[in-house]
């Protein structure tokens, strides 16, 4: 499974352990995220500068992260519903 998941210890006041999970999101969704933001960069500056080549490859980089990030989020909720059963 990719999504990642670690697991935090501390001791309490009274001195017993406890145990904290904390879950991340999928690993596709922060990488497509990134995509998204990068390939709005490079679409910016393409449009400023007037390269046309350069605002194609953003936009196609945004919508690439798009849906990424779209299969990253189908993947937390199969987690997520797996994890509930």
């Amino acid at each position: 499974m990719s999504a990642a998941i670690y697991i935090v210890g501390y001791v309490s006041r009274s001195g017993a352990s406890q145990i904290l999970e904390e879950e991340i999101m999928d690993k596709d969704r922060v990488a497509g995220s990134a995509k998204e933001i990068k390939g709005t960069v490079k679409q910016a500056v393409g449009k400023a500068v007037g390269d046309a080549k350069l605002e194609s490859e953003g936009k196609a980089e945004k919508i690439e992260g798009k849906v990424q990030n779209a299969i990253g989020g189908l993947k937390d909720t199969i987690r997520d519903t797996l994890k509930g059963t």
